[in-house]
């Protein structure tokens, strides 16, 4: 990509992001004037009741829809995964995914609880809510309880931000791994935790979220006693695509000296693991 054009795009998400301003949007919508205007032209000749103006300049120049996405494929395939397991999880627990997006999907088919920091006001089929804050324990109370609470736990594009006061939550640095170690102790023995997570070069964007280098998401991971069982990587490249686990090692070293990867962990917590 020519630099002035990945300068641009980098810009344009940043006011995008923040202060809700969109100039790649605001070209093709300038784009899009002359062939608004003739059309409008076209149809008001054959057509002679009321009419109000409601521009939308700039959809005919994008795709059917966004699946170029990380959230999109992380979304979708971890909901299929649920949905495919064998036996089918008795309780579905979800920390902080995407409510329009992962939530939404697994709702589809089945219940599922969500544990957020922050507040939903709405109703949705197939979803209990329930508010607090993953980071501090006592909040959670009989959640756990003896013997875990879930059999199935998702924690998607989330454990990045814990301890970085970006949605209110407390400052740590170590954030992730009080997270991460409150997290497991909601799994059953035998139950499956669905973790996606940035990967490569560890190092804090602050105060939007980690980029963890992915031996610090698999030390965590050992120190509570799961096993890996399965991880795909989303690159913004070159898409989606599985890791041979018998080539793990390897891979994973590979991922340490890129930028930005999405990893997708599948852990299981062994039957024998004492771990809550």
């Amino acid at each position: 990509m020519p630099p002035l054009l990945k300068s641009l795009l980098l810009k344009s998400l940043f006011l995008m992001g923040q202060f809700g301003l969109d100039p790649l949007r605001l070209l093709r919508s300038l784009r899009g004037l002359p062939g608004y205007g003739r059309d409008w032209w076209r149809f008001r000749r054959d057509y002679s009741g009321t009419m109000a103006l409601m521009p939308c300049l700039h959809d005919r120049f994008n795709e059917a829809g966004a699946t170029k996405s990380e959230y999109f494929w992380q979304d979708l395939l971890v909901a299929r995964w649920i949905h495919d397991a064998d036996p089918r999880p008795e309780k579905c627990v979800d920390v902080g995914s995407r409510i329009d997006g992962f939530v939404a999907h697994v709702a589809s088919f089945r219940e599922i609880e969500v544990f957020d920091v922050r507040q939903i006001t709405t109703s949705i089929p197939g979803v209990i809510f329930r508010q607090a804050d993953l980071m501090d324990r006592s909040m959670m109370g009989h959640w756990y309880a003896e013997g875990g609470y879930c059999d199935s736990l998702s924690c998607l594009h989330v454990l990045e931000h814990f301890g970085l006061g970006r949605y209110g939550d407390p400052i740590d640095p170590r954030g992730y791994e009080v997270g991460f170690a409150n997290l497991v102790g909601l799994l059953k023995p035998g139950g499956y935790f669905y973790l996606s997570t940035p990967v490569g070069h560890e190092r804090v964007e602050f105060n939007a979220n980690w980029v963890f280098d992915p031996r610090t998401i698999l030390r965590c991971a050992d120190t509570l006693g799961l096993r890996l069982e399965r991880l795909a990587i989303f690159n913004p490249r070159s898409g989606l695509r599985d890791i041979n686990m018998a080539e793990c090692k390897e891979e994973i070293a590979a991922l340490v000296g890129e930028p930005y990867n999405l990893g997708i962990f599948v852990f299981v917590k062994p039957v024998d693991s004492g771990t809550n």
